[in-house]
This record gives C-alpha cells, structure tokens and sequence, in this order.
C-alpha cells in the first residue's frame, strides 16, 4: 500500500474525526417482542433447480471503530460478534473496516478480519481498502464505507458507490459512506439483488437534505441497475421518528416498490431497517421480524455493539410466467465495480 507524505497527519484526523463520530452516534439497544424465529439457520441447501426456498438475514452495525475510541470493546466482542453471525444465512454489515496490511494507524486498527476468522460462511464480500484520504472521490475520507455482505448463499460481485454529498462533519466526510449491491443467486436462474446501506448520521438541515439525495440517489441507481429484479435493501438508515425521516422513508418505498419488514411490528421508527420487494420471477416474502439483542451480549450482559441487530426470515419461491408480454424491459448495465 503506497502512503502519501501527508499519511500521517490524516491518521491523527482520523482519531480526532473518531472521537466525534461516537459523540455523534445514537444507540438501539431496546429489545421488542415479535413473532419468534429460528434459533439457527433455516437456509435450504442450495440447487440450481430449486423453486422455493427459505433464508434468514440480519443486518447489524458492528461498531467497528479502533479500541480506543468505540464505544464498544470491539476487539474482545468482534470475534463474538463472528460467532453468532454462523445462525443467519445472510449478513449486512455496517462499520466493518479491515486493518491495511501494513497498518500506517498502528497501534490502532480495524476488526473485520477477526469476522472473516470467526464467521464460517462460505461467500464473503471482499473489504474495501482504506483510502485514508487519497480517494478522488472523497478527498476527505479517511475511511472506506464499512460495508460488507456474509452469506451461505451464492454471491456475486460487489459494486460499491458513495453518496453524492456529505455534510462536511467528522463523521459523515471522514467515512465512504454509501451503498453496496451484492447479486445472490438463489438458484441458477434466479436471484436477489443485495443492497447494503449506511446513511448520513445527525439531525441537522443538512443532514436532512443529504440523506434526501442519497435516497434520490438510490432510487435512481436501482431504477437504471435493478429493474426487475427482486431486492433486500438493509441497513443502517440513521431515519429516526421525525416527519422529515418518515417523508424519506415513504419515498423510497414507493418508488423503488419496498415493503419495510418490520411493517406491524412494535419498534417501526428503528434505524436499522430491512426493505425487500419480490419479481414478476420471484415471490418474496418477510415471515418475522426481531431484534437480537438477547443473542449478540456478552456473558456479562453487555450489548456486543450500539446497535441492535435486526434478523428477518424470508421465504421465496418462483412465479409461473406467462409466455407472452410478462417480462419488462432488462436494466442497465451495471458500472465499473469501484474498490
């Protein structure tokens, strides 16, 4: 990895932009009643000529921050955390960064390679680099987006994109926040296209209308890139209840055409959020929604993140198509995959 001369100073802004980044942070640590879910993984052994099938997911905020500025305790939890992801069948994270080999932070570093030592499944996103600063993209991050997709199930390549904007705080600038696409392939014809997310964080105007454009973003990258296709889109939403955020919220459904999984369920204003819709091809459907807080603690009790993890259990299966006139028109070709 080939560091610029201002390396250094952009590693002492990073713990500096950390420190207000936590300060900054909200968390989800209230546990709801739901209908109940599987206590391991339900995943259907993949076929290529399967038409039905069931899968459990989970998105979760792993507060992957270095040691000494989360608000966690990452590097005794994170290998926990790896543990417990092996009863879901697939896994959105957030705030998941892998330590640069070599580490010009050191002694401070990242945690997602103790997930990949720790959490047995069989496809893994590849983690973005840091750019620590030298993206031209983002000048000013020094962090990628944290995002990362686990599963059991056939993956395909990650694209990610950043937002557009940012408002220019520490935690929001200093991080590639953005989305993720992960195609899974339920079968071999057949599959899901993965969205994860993590959206601008703070309560401004500002933050308002960056968090207006990244969903007018998304809505646009899924109308040219997804058409058709049948979607997860989880996530860190950092939409929290206030009119501005539920505007947000309805917006994106409506117009991508997303159900919210958690749609009846007793904690509807929680910021981490799974989204899904099917297909003409595919019949998709949430069965449960839960928090997890009682399967990601620590012996002591304590929360292994500041967010709670959120499982839905999905079934699919294939829709007969009729012969003429069902299909609509293909979408567009994806970009160029982005590091």
């Amino acid at each position: 990895m080939l560091l610029s001369r201002s390396t250094p100073l952009r590693i002492a802004k990073l713990f500096i932009a950390s420190l207000s980044w936590i300060a900054l942070a909200c968390a989800s640590r209230t546990e709801a009643s739901a209908p109940p879910l599987a206590t391991s993984s339900p995943a259907i052994p993949w076929l290529s000529t399967a038409t039905a099938g069931r899968f459990l997911a989970l998105t979760y905020n792993v507060a992957g921050l270095p040691e000494l500025i989360s608000r966690s305790r990452p590097s005794e939890y994170t290998p926990l955390i790896g543990q417990r992801l092996n009863g879901y069948d697939l896994v959105l994270l957030q705030e998941s960064w892998q330590t640069p080999d070599p580490n010009p932070a050191a002694p401070l570093r990242c945690y997602h390679e103790l997930l990949l030592d720790t959490a047995s499944h069989a496809y893994k996103s590849p983690a973005a680099p840091q750019p620590f600063g030298d993206d031209p993209r983002r000048p000013s991050a020094l962090l990628a987006d944290g995002l990362n997709v686990f599963s059991k199930i056939p993956l395909g390549e990650t694209l990610r994109m950043p937002w557009s904007t940012c408002v220019d705080t520490f935690n929001d600038c200093y991080a590639l926040k953005g989305f993720s696409l992960t195609p899974m392939k339920l079968t071999g014809e057949l599959g899901i296209h993965v969205y994860n997310l993590h959206m601008e964080a703070g309560w401004s105007q500002a933050d308002d209308d960056a968090r207006a454009a990244a969903v007018e973003q998304l809505i646009a990258f899924i109308d040219l890139h997804s058409r058709g296709e049948a979607l997860i889109v989880g996530g860190d939403f950092n939409l929290r209840d206030r009119d501005r955020a539920k505007e947000l919220l309805g917006k994106l459904r409506e117009r991508a055409g997303l159900r919210d999984a958690c749609a009846g369920c007793e904690r509807p204003n929680n910021v981490d959020k799974i989204l899904y819709r099917g297909s003409e091809r595919i019949d998709l459907s949430a069965d449960a929604w839960r928090l997890e807080t009682s399967v990601f603690r620590a012996e002591d009790g304590d929360p292994l993140s500041d967010h709670a993890p959120l499982a839905v259990s999905f079934t699919w299966s294939k829709r007969a198509i009729e012969a003429e006139g069902a299909a609509s028109s293909p979408p567009a070709p994806l970009p160029n995959p982005l590091p």
